[in-house]
């Protein structure tokens, strides 16, 4: 792994000065102008500072079309995708629209096997929703490129309407858009609303808040009896940070908001059941709680068994229900660390390979990674890619075979190559030789023959080789300087820890000098070190990091509070040294 370059940020001075103005703690108005906030009005986290529903296009015709279907009792299949984002849209969607009038009996759900049926809305999958009787599907996180699937349904019978993010389909560089009764997605042409980063259970909410104002306009609500649509807003936080998509001034506001209700006990049963079986306390709820405890339960389902499993725990008002249920996502994200651990460790030393010179230039780290092997598991192919871009810089692809024998492949990129972009290239490049593709800039997947793996390989090397620079492929980290000894506290952390950081608006890492005092090995992988940092004698931890580090050092890291025997002690956790 190459030594990453410790780049600071410059917070300006006149951003830092107005943010101390407006009565934001010193630090963090240093840390949220660095991070492009230029005002106190810019973290005001109230409800009444969304965007307006209407300006999502699509939305409030949504919203009418939904609302003359709860009035005619017509049945409502909700579509939703296998992942946390997806699970949490279709229960945003089930209890919302139950809030809003739905009478009982009309709502149904049905969600993909990622093995049996592919990604969003498949003809596949029209036909098992099919076995709900719907008049209406309408899809969440999925279906704006489902061409066939979208034109199955009608061709059936039955309306559809797409709420989804992920870009469009592009047929020889024209987007083309699904048939459906009605698109809402952010990202759909034509569409000016001011965040194109909403997750999927993100446009699900706002088209309820559009339906909500529909629905009180035709009488059925005043301003005082309206449902409260901010009972939702646990779920929409959880699945807007478990997508990693960028956290706006929006998204920021949507999850501050979800926080803020975990954090006073007003959740669904679900979230509260896995924040106890992930061991997580909800009265300290944050987003990384989100990001690296319950999110990767709900993705476990669908990666290795049924994501019904998690929807059916987000949905259920049965506290024991929901404990059961969170037990069993616990346990089948064990299940799923070990087959992730054993990929790893065979992707690896595939890579080892690569890098011993086997395949591409001797000696150089090719400038884009794709791998597969039999024995490789379709449910976590996104994780050991992620893990895999982590630790060589480089967009990876990893590969498994599916049940149809095609090999399914998901990648992660880094910052600089757009991956959905280059798998389009590819595609240009290499006709027929990807069956299916989509996704973002950083995350992408598609769908190949076996035979054409080494052409899929080749081409995306070669977008890879055109487009990468060497300012593109340095590994960086992104500092927020050094932290005046005055802060090195626990009150410190837990004011940084009930703020919103994630993609795009990243938790604070700190750089200073430190003289290492003492350094061991811990659980193998893990290097525990004493520091002396302004004065006193700190404790440090680098997690999957072996190698001793000089007596001095300039040390990238983040704090944490660690807790032991009762006590709580202030900790460094390092990211880079210089």
């Amino acid at each position: 792994m190459s030594t990453p370059t410790i780049t600071m940020r410059n917070p300006p001075p006149r951003a830092v000065w107005a943010l101390e103005q407006a009565g934001v703690h010193p630090l963090l108005a240093r840390l949220f102008a660095g991070r492009g906030v230029r005002s106190g009005d810019e973290l005001d986290d109230g409800l009444a500072r969304l965007l307006p529903p209407a300006d999502l296009l699509g939305a409030h015709a949504a919203a009418l079309f939904l609302a003359d279907c709860i009035a005619a009792q017509k049945r409502i299949c909700i579509v939703a995708d296998y992942d946390c984002d997806g699970a949490t849209a279709c229960a945003v969607a089930l209890r919302g629209l139950a809030l809003l009038g739905a009478a009982e009996g009309t709502l149904h759900h049905v969600v993909p096997d990622r093995a049996v049926h592919g990604y969003g809305l498949t003809p596949a999958i029209v036909d098992l929703a099919m076995g709900k009787r719907p008049d209406v599907i309408v899809t969440v996180d999925n279906g704006i490129a489902s061409l066939q699937g979208v034109a199955h349904a009608r061709a059936l019978g039955v309306a559809v309407v797409v709420t989804d993010h992920h870009l469009p389909a592009l047929l020889d560089d024209v987007i083309v858009l699904p048939e459906a009764n009605v698109i809402v997605n952010p990202n759909q042409p034509g569409c000016h609303f001011a965040s194109k980063n909403l997750a999927g259970v993100g446009v699900m909410f706002y088209v309820l808040l559009a339906l909500r104002g529909v629905q009180r306009e035709r009488g059925l609500f005043t301003a005082e009896t309206q449902p409260r649509l901010d009972a939702l807003l646990d779920l929409v936080a959880l699945g807007t940070v478990a997508d990693v998509v960028k956290l706006d001034a929006n998204n920021r506001r949507l999850v501050a908001q979800g926080l803020r209700r975990i954090r006073a006990g007003k959740m669904q049963p679900g979230v509260a059941a896995l924040f106890t079986a992930a061991g997580r306390d909800a009265r300290r709820a944050s987003a990384f709680d989100f990001g690296f405890a319950l999110g990767p339960r709900i993705n476990a389902a669908g990666r290795l068994s049924d994501m019904s499993l998690g929807i059916e725990c987000l949905l259920t008002d049965d506290v024991a229900r929901a404990a059961e249920l969170a037990k069993m996502l616990d346990a089948i994200n064990r299940e799923r660390r070990e087959v992730e651990s054993g990929m790893r460790e065979q992707a690896e030393a595939m890579l080892e390979t690569l890098l011993l010179g086997a395949v591409g230039e001797a000696g150089n780290t090719p400038p884009a990674l794709a791998l597969y092997d039999p024995a490789f598991h379709e449910g976590v192919v996104g994780i050991v890619a992620s893990r895999l871009k982590d630790r060589v810089h480089r967009p990876s692809f990893v590969f498994a075979r599916g049940q149809d024998g095609l090999l399914k492949g998901s990648g992660r990129s880094i910052p600089g190559f757009h991956l959905r972009d280059a798998l389009d290239l590819v595609a240009k490049r290499h006709p027929g030789v990807l069956k299916r593709f989509g996704g973002h800039a950083m995350a992408a997947g598609c769908t190949i023959e076996p035979s054409e793996f080494e052409t899929f390989n080749q081409g995306l090397q070669q977008v890879a080789r055109e487009w990468l620079d060497p300012a593109t492929l340095a590994r960086t980290v992104l500092s927020d300087g050094p932290l005046g000894a005055e802060w090195f506290n626990t009150e410190t952390v837990r004011a940084l820890d009930a703020q919103v950081w994630g993609q795009a608006f990243e938790p604070p890492v700190f750089t200073d000098e430190v003289e290492v005092v003492s350094q061991r090995l811990v659980g193998e992988k893990h290097l525990k070190l004493s520091l002396r940092f302004a004065g006193a004698l700190r404790d440090a931890i680098w997690f999957n990091h072996a190698e001793p580090v000089a007596v001095k050092a300039r040390l990238a890291y983040r704090l944490s509070v660690d807790e032991y025997n009762g006590r709580e002690r202030v900790q460094m956790v390092v990211e880079a040294a210089a």
